[in-house]
This record gives structure tokens, C-alpha cells and sequence, in this order.
């Protein structure tokens, strides 16, 4: 892989990491006075429907992205921008199809979905949201074909301007229904209204983008000068559907763990742990709106790589450029687990002190982070070796993944959480087995269709040493700051930050950032000058 086309992966990979990690801290800032305005109770109402709604979205569109990334770059690479651009015109009409199929059957499904799933009050959050099935399916065709086209820009600008609406919209709405009507419920059906503002805000600003592109576009079509037959309408929406359909499954599995989360939590707290049905919910409310909050933050990190790997190592393969994939499959693995490890070991060590920081009127939780903080990592790299097994061709492998992973879930969460000593945290377990599951089926995978020789002791070794040692350092910084100072919030924010810079410290000790770690960073370039003249990476 020469120099600009390493540069081009790592400027792409640091947009989409920086954009998606803003957006999902936006994300998870707004949910902390949502959670003091819906409480527990409220968040189990909001999850709930929140999750049919996802398990919606992704039967729609959630792997048209990666599927029209994938399609764009390989024919962008030969220079095909007819064809590239027809990809993206069929997308468009299929997506629009299909979005509207499931809006439709959100909307008028809503009492029968919600009262399958437990929650009845969650049928006002699902009509809130049908809607927005429609517009995230138009918004998907867009991004996956500026991706394709190696621009990661539009993507970023779009999920940022998405958050900061939703955000706004969320509260304001959660505040103001709760204020008319006194019901949570309600409250919750508030709080996704800004979903919609935000994916119409984000479409808004993907067709202004494409809108002041379109003369570029243009020029690319007409001044092509390849050979081949372009292709029809009917070969792009058939190859459309076999490159989607594989990652639309295994997408879906993922997101039907939560639903079975969803049905089963509640279900066995009531019937196997002998809980009543407010404790079950308000149980549940505790794993979805703060353990799966938090512990899919630093994921950010991990989809933003694999969405950027997907197009770059697609294009790579097109070509027969064997050791550029190779690389980039090693940098991409490198660079998910340098954060995801690290954010385990730190939330790991401190949950109960995190929870009580951020959710001062509802502070219970945080043993569901101690326990199940490892599934940062695994989740990390699920993803991350989803988006390279998609990239290279082999779409239907990380759905087995994920099939086989949602599959030792099911009885797990049966037995676990209907143990009365155990409940809600089975849940926990569970959700760990099943990545640790899917990623170990992924990785063996991806090393034998693509011979990789995968850097272990760069990307998991190395960080985790490291966090280990970091997560000493905080756990000893928050309790020799209590003794003197009992002030949970100050002493939890000097364990993060002192966790922080130890762990960066560690990693340079080590040499365990790698040249193109540090560019993903502002003024990356000026620190790897300096570190390399002390030959420190």
C-alpha cells in the first residue's frame, strides 16, 4: 500500500472516528437528563420501543451502507462512475420501498409489537417513531454512496447534525409531554421525537451535499473512458440484494439479541426470579439505559473504522492489491482494540462510581458494568471484523457469527436471568458470551480466507497491559482522593483523567501506538515527528 493511499485510509478512518465518537458522546450526554426526567421506569418504556423500532430500521436499510460503500469503490477503483453512480440512483428506489414497507408496519403494528415485547406503554414510542424508518433509509443510500466514493465528510457532517437535533428535540419534548399529561410514558414517546428531528436534519444535509456535488459527479460520468458494458438496472439491484441481504441478517441478529433481551428480561424476572412486574421493568430500564448505554459509547470508535474499512479494503481487493488489504486489516484491529480495551478496563474498575456520577437520582446499575464491561472489547471486535469480512466478499460469514452468538444467548438468559441471586445480571453474562462468541468466529475466519498474519501482541497484548496497569492507577487515585475528599463526582472525574494519561504513558513505554494511531489525533503529524526523534513509536 503506497503512502497516499495509506494516508487516504487513515484521513477517512480519523473523519469517521472523530464524527462518530462526537456523535454518540452527543448521544449519550442527552440521555443523562432524560434519565433524570423518565427515571428507570421511564428508560424501560423508551428502550423498549427504541429497540422494536432498530430491529425495524435495520430489516430496511441497516446494510445498504456497507453494501453500497462496498459496490460504489470497486467500481469508482476501475474508474466505472457510470455504474457507480446507477448504483446509487437503484439504491435509492429500493431503499425508499423498503423504508416505507417497515414505517408502515411500525406504525400500524405498534399495540400488537409492544404488547409482544411486555411493554404495553411502549406502543406511543413506536408510532413516534415509524416515521423515521423512512427517512433513515433514504439518509443510508446517501452516505454508503459518498463513502464509496471516498468522502467521508458528508457521512460525518450528517451524523453530528442528526445527534445535535435529536439531542435538543429529545429532552425539550421528554420535558414538555411529561409537564402536560404527568405520564412517563408519554415523556418517553417525548423523548424519541427528536430520532426523527434528527434523521431529517441529517437527510437535509446529505441532499444539500449531494445537491452542490452533483457538477462533480457529472464530470466524473462523462469524462469516463472505460470499455465495459455498463451495467442494467435489474444486475445492480440483484447484486445489490446478495451484498446486503447477508449483512442485513447479521445485523439483525445482533439487534434481536436486544429484543431478546427485551422479552425475556422482563418475562423471567417475573416468572422464573420472582420479581413483580414495576421491578422487573425498572430492572431492565437499569440494563438498557445505562449498561448498554455506556458500554456501546467507545463502540463508536469501532463502527466509524469498520464503516471506513469496508470501502478501502473493497477498493484494495478490486484491484488484487493483496498486502494493501492485509495492512489495513491489521491497522484497522490495531486501532479498535487500542480504545476498546482501555474503555473496558476503566468502566470495568469504576461502574458503581460512574453510574452514581452521572445518574444522581437514579443510581442503581452499576454492578451490570463491573460485570459486563468486557464486552466493550468483543463487541469492538465483532464489529471491526464484520466490516473486513464484508469488505473482502465474504457477507455471509459474520451473519453465521452472529447467529451462533444469539444462539448460546437465548438458553443462557433463560437459566441466568430466572436465578433469583443472579437476574437482571444474566443478562449481562449473556450478552458477553454472545460476542465473545461472534468475534472468535469472525477473526478465525477472516486469518484463513485472507492469510493474515494477525499482530496480536500489538493490538491486544500491548493495551492490555496496559489498561491493566491504568486501571490500578485509577482505582488507587479515586480512594486516595475519598479518604481525603468524599466527593464522588470530583474523585470519579481525577480517576478517568489520571486513568487516561497514565494509559497513554504506559502505551508510549511500550511503543504500542503505531504511526498511524497518532494521526487519527489533532496535530497527529507534529507528535509522531517527536516521538519518532525520541524513538518512542
Amino acid at each position: 500500500m503506497d503512502d497516499k493511499k495509506s494516508s487516504s485510509f487513515v484521513k477517512q478512518a480519523a473523519i469517521l472516528a472523530a464524527a462518530g465518537l462526537i456523535a454518540r458522546f452527543i448521544g449519550f450526554l442527552y440521555r443523562l437528563p432524560l434519565t433524570g426526567l423518565i427515571g428507570d421506569e421511564g428508560n424501560a418504556i423508551y428502550s423498549a420501543g427504541y429497540y422494536v423500532y432498530v430491529f425495524f430500521f435495520v430489516l430496511s436499510s441497516a446494510g445498504l451502507p456497507a453494501a453500497i460503500a462496498k459496490m460504489v469503490s470497486e467500481r469508482a477503483a476501475l474508474r466505472q462512475y457510470k455504474n457507480a453512480h446507477r448504483v446509487f440512483t437503484v439504491s435509492l428506489a429500493a431503499a425508499a420501498a423498503m423504508g416505507f414497507v417497515c414505517a408502515m408496519a411500525l406504525w400500524f403494528g405498534a399495540k400488537p409489537l409492544a404488547r409482544l415485547v411486555m411493554v404495553e406503554e411502549s406502543y406511543l414510542v413506536l408510532r413516534t417513531l415509524a416515521p423515521t424508518v423512512f427517512i433513515v433509509a433514504l439518509i443510508s443510500v446517501y452516505r454508503g454512496y459518498f463513502q464509496g466514493m471516498g468522502n467521508a465528510v458528508p457521512t460525518a457532517a450528517s451524523q453530528l447534525i442528526d445527534q445535535a437535533a435529536n439531542a435538543v428535540f429529545s429532552v425539550f419534548m421528554a420535558w414538555l409531554l411529561i409537564r402536560m399529561t404527568g405520564s412517563v410514558a408519554a415523556g418517553a414517546a417525548g423523548g424519541t421525537v427528536g430520532t426523527g428531528a434528527g434523521a431529517a436534519a441529517g437527510l437535509a444535509v446529505m441532499l444539500y451535499v449531494y445537491r452542490m456535488s452533483r457538477k462533480s459527479i457529472r464530470s466524473k460520468i462523462f469524462s469516463e473512458k472505460t470499455a465495459k458494458l455498463h451495467e442494467t438496472d435489474e444486475m445492480i439491484l440483484i447484486e445489490l440484494l446478495k451484498t446486503a441481504f447477508p449483512i442485513i441478517i447479521g445485523t439483525a441478529v445482533f439487534s434481536f439479541t436486544n429484543l431478546i433481551d427485551l422479552r425475556m428480561v422482563v418475562d423471567r424476572l417475573i416468572n422464573g426470579a420472582g420479581f413483580g412486574y414495576e421491578t422487573a421493568k425498572n430492572l431492565y430500564g437499569q440494563l438498557s439505559g445505562k449498561y448498554v448505554l455506556l458500554t456501546t459509547l467507545p463502540a463508536a470508535i469501532s463502527t466509524a473504522l469498520a464503516t471506513a474499512a469496508i470501502p478501502n479494503i473493497a477498493a484494495s481487493a478490486a484491484q488484487g492489491e493483496r498486502k494493501a488489504v492485509l495492512k489495513k486489516i491489521n491497522t484497522s484491529l490495531r486501532l479498535a482494540m487500542v480504545i476498546s480495551v482501555p474503555a473496558a478496563a476503566g468502566i470495568g474498575v469504576l461502574g458503581n462510581q460512574i453510574i452514581k456520577m452521572l445518574f444522581r437520582s437514579y443510581p442503581d446499575g452499576g454492578e451490570l458494568l463491573i460485570i459486563g464491561a468486557v464486552s466493550i472489547v468483543f463487541l469492538a471486535l465483532a464489529q471491526i471484523t464484520t466490516g473486513m469480512l464484508q469488505a473482502v466478499g465474504k457477507v455471509g460469514i459474520p451473519a453465521m457469527a452472529a447467529l451462533a452468538g444469539a444462539a448460546l444467548k437465548v438458553p443462557l438468559n433463560y437459566i441466568l436471568i430466572g436465578t433469583p441471586g443472579i437476574n437482571v445480571k444474566g443478562a449481562v453474562i449473556s450478552t458477553v458470551c454472545c460476542y465473545v462468541a461472534a468475534s472468535a468466529i469472525d477473526l478465525i475466519a477472516l486469518r484463513k480466507i485472507t492469510g493474515v498474519r494477525l499482530d496480536l501482541f500489538g493490538f491486544l497484548v500491548k493495551p492490555a497491559i496496559c489498561s491493566a496497569l491504568m486501571a490500578m492507577v485509577s482505582y488507587v487515585t479515586y480512594y486516595a482522593l475519598y479518604y481525603s475528599v468524599p466527593n464522588n463526582t470530583l474523585c470519579t472525574s481525577a480517576a478517568i483523567i489520571t486513568g487516561i494519561v497514565s494509559y497513554i504513558g504506559f502505551m508510549l513505554a511500550v511503543k504500542g501506538f503505531n504511526k498511524n494511531d497518532l494521526l487519527l489525533v489533532p496535530m497527529g503529524d507534529r507528535m509522531v515527528s517527536a516521538l519518532e526523534r525520541r524513538g518512542m513509536i
